[in-house]
């Protein structure tokens, strides 16, 4: 474990008996609230080409972007083995037998041996569940839903489009299945303060989940937020680096200890970030945060 908390090593290291490396992988999917599913326009912040890696790209195969992805990786590590981290857009919103043909096709790559599927909580069917269990069998399965947070009024200015309910729902099905259940959450969503931030980590605490991926509200051109924002319908939290890791190590406080924490920070492309700009890449931070985790210790 950790010096001050779980973190998501500690969790691998339970599945596996070696050093497993994340390979992101876009398998072309769309969003039930892009596509009118269930709304259009998508979630406000988000903009997809902020979270994707230059080798993940929907024009090749998911087997060429995992090829990709070892060829960069293996370079530095070449005892390395994987895990598919099928990561862009929502990732079980699609025909279950072609979801299954995607998820197989990854798991027939040399060296992977497992995979994580990214989704929403809105977008997990039982027959979808079943078959992702039975694929836990054999090789492990990790699914990770998009909550964002606790507050359904924040779901839906923020246009989500499912509800806390959803996502609990979700989760409890998917660790009664068997599978390894995570969530991401957002500190800073427009109309939120420390208070309501930290009744969400309550209530991901309450929860029977093994990850938690934390990342600070990002302000990214092109997307709706932005336009939103400029147009002065409201104004989002601009947290210092400093005031961002006072907020962290409440967070690590409140959280269940088992709950092993991935992240707490995620870093947008320069060229379309407008805010925070801290000048910080993500282990600066986490290093910033680990010493003062270490003050309050003291």
């Amino acid at each position: 474990m950790g010096a001050y908390y779980r973190d998501f090593s500690d969790f691998l290291a339970e599945l596996f008996p070696c050093k497993m490396q994340k390979i992101a992988v876009n398998a072309g999917f769309t969003c039930p609230n892009r596509d009118g599913t269930k709304g259009r326009g998508g979630c406000t912040y988000c903009n997809n080409q902020t979270f994707n890696p230059g080798y993940c790209a929907p024009a090749l195969s998911v087997t060429e972007q995992l090829e990709e992805g070892k060829r960069f990786f293996g370079k530095k590590y070449p005892d390395m083995r994987y895990l598919a981290y099928f990561q862009a857009y929502t990732n079980t919103h699609g025909d279950i037998d072609r979801l299954m043909d995607l998820y197989e096709e990854a798991l027939a790559v040399d060296k992977v041996d497992g995979l994580i599927i990214g989704t929403r909580p809105d977008c997990m069917p039982d027959a979808l569940l079943q078959r992702l269990a039975q694929l836990n069998q054999s090789h492990r399965v990790i699914v990770e839903y998009g909550a964002e947070t606790s507050h359904n009024i924040t779901l839906e200015r923020i246009n989500r489009c499912h509800t806390w309910e959803e996502t609990v729902d979700a989760v409890m099905r998917t660790v009664e299945a068997g599978i390894p259940t995570g969530l991401h959450l957002i500190v800073g969503l427009p109309g939120e303060d420390e208070q309501m931030i930290m009744q969400t980590i309550d209530h991901i605490s309450q929860l029977p989940i093994a990850t938690v991926k934390l990342h600070q509200l990002q302000l990214v051109k092109g997307t709706r937020m932005a336009l939103e924002v400029e147009q002065g319908l409201y104004t989002v939290p601009q947290f210092t680096a400093e005031e961002y890791i006072d907020l962290c190590c409440k967070i690590v406080k409140r959280m269940a200890p088992t709950i092993a924490i991935e992240r707490f920070v995620s870093q947008s492309p320069d060229a379309l970030l407008i805010s925070p700009r801290w000048g910080l890449k993500n282990y600066q931070f986490t290093n910033l945060l680990h010493n003062r985790l270490k003050e309050l210790k003291s």
